[in-house]
C-alpha cells in the first residue's frame, strides 16, 4: 500500500501548478507529504473532510476548495485516505 501512496503523491505533485500535497488516514495521521505542505496539517485536513461530509450525508465524498488570493487547497476523501492538494494561483 505504501508504494501506491507514494506513486499517487508523486503523480499529483508533478501536475502543473501543484506546490504541495498531503495524504492522511481517517484519523488524521499523516501518511505522506510532498512539497510545500506540512505534516502538521494532516489532522486538520481530515477533520475538514469529515465536517463537510456531514453537511450532505447522503451525497458522495465532497470536493472542498479553500482559496485566497494566491493559493488554493483542494481536499478530497477517498476511503480510507484523505488528500489535500496545494496549488499556486499566482502563476
Amino acid at each position: 500500500m505504501e508504494r501506491n501512496l507514494v506513486k499517487t503523491l508523486d503523480d499529483t505533485y508533478d501536475k502543473e501548478g501543484v506546490i504541495g500535497c498531503i495524504l492522511a488516514d481517517h484519523a488524521g495521521l499523516c501518511l505522506a507529504v510532498k512539497g510545500d505542505a506540512s505534516s502538521d496539517s494532516a489532522g486538520l485536513v481530515a477533520a475538514i473532510a469529515d465536517l463537510v461530509a456531514k453537511l450532505e450525508p447522503k451525497s458522495g465524498s465532497p470536493i472542498i476548495s479553500l482559496q485566497n488570493d494566491n493559493r488554493q487547497c483542494i481536499i478530497l476523501r477517498q476511503e480510507p485516505v484523505v488528500g489535500a492538494i496545494y496549488k499556486d494561483l499566482s502563476t
